[in-house]
């Protein structure tokens, strides 16, 4: 069965973006037995929607920068469970969402990826034998690549990828990411003989230290993109770092976090659209 939430939206009718909350809310009701939280109805009285949301993952829709929906379940002491800006959102795929309350294709597309991000969220986070939770990662990446010399880079460009510009990705799926480092990174230090991991259990904030992995050459430094708790690390690599250099964005990941403020982290992140022209830049000033 779909995951069903207790859904807190904007109320920011008079604005584009908040009429995309509200469609987006509205679709969930109609494929999941999920449920509203009226904004305006619970900031005068929550005792109808304060057990609501203790009884389903709560799910909060900000329409801009203001996040009315954050600040009013901050203020009730509600625990948000998936949390999207769908003002940050539409900036990412270049949708002008506008003045007009009436949803044109753009808009009505960033609802249906939405909704089917939040369905499919449901089958995104598996369990080991040990019950640690890990990240849902696609079973096949698609790449694109650009060379320099006898050197060739690859870059995924699967949606859900966000890189900072330490040279570190992660991929974000509901409420986890598995973070790990680029081409450019593992070419760079060349052949790696240390992994050097953070604890699982740690605080991360975002550009904090996830560790470090080191070569002949250099110690590089994992600045984490994103905020939140470690919930595992790849053991795998402290045997066989080497792992790294034959595929970073795959069996060579470094480590899964449960997100904290994805919301807030992503502004100071970049898609693939953003990052491949910085990695092309380092490429071409490095002497590999």
């Amino acid at each position: 069965m779909d995951k069903s939430y207790a859904v807190l939206p904007c109320n920011g009718l008079d604005k584009c973006a908040g009429s995309v909350t509200r469609e987006i809310a509205l679709r969930l009701l109609k494929k999941t037995d999920s449920k509203i939280i009226c904004p305006v109805f619970f900031r005068v009285s929550d005792s109808r929607y304060g057990k609501l949301a203790q009884e389903k993952p709560l799910l909060v829709l900000d329409g801009c920068a203001t996040r009315c929906a954050s600040k009013l379940a901050a203020e009730k002491g509600l625990k948000i469970d998936e949390r999207i800006n769908v003002s940050d959102m539409a900036k990412e795929e270049n949708i002008a969402l506008g003045l007009d309350l009436t949803l044109n294709a753009e808009a009505q597309t960033l609802v249906e990826r939405t909704v089917a991000g939040l369905l499919s969220s449901s089958e995104t986070v598996a369990v080991d034998q040990e019950g640690a939770a890990h990240a849902f990662f696609p079973a096949c990446l698609s790449y694109e690549t650009f060379q320099k010399d006898k050197f060739i880079f690859r870059l995924p460009v699967d949606e859900g990828f966000y890189f900072n510009e330490n040279d570190v990705w992660a991929y974000v799926s509901g409420t986890h990411a598995r973070i790990g480092v680029t081409d450019f990174v593992q070419k760079s230090l060349s052949d790696i003989m240390f992994f050097t991991p953070t604890a699982v259990g740690a605080e991360i904030e975002q550009f904090d230290d996830l560790g470090t992995v080191e070569s002949g050459k250099a110690v590089f430094e994992i600045i984490s993109p994103v905020s939140g708790i470690v919930t595992s690390i790849n053991e795998k690599l402290i045997d066989a770092p080497e792992m790294l250099n034959q595929n970073p964005y795959e069996q060579g990941w470094i480590a899964e976090i449960e997100l904290s403020d994805f919301a807030e982290d992503r502004n100071l992140l970049h898609t693939f659209s953003g990052y491949l022209p910085i990695m092309k830049r380092k490429v071409t000033e490095f002497h590999v």
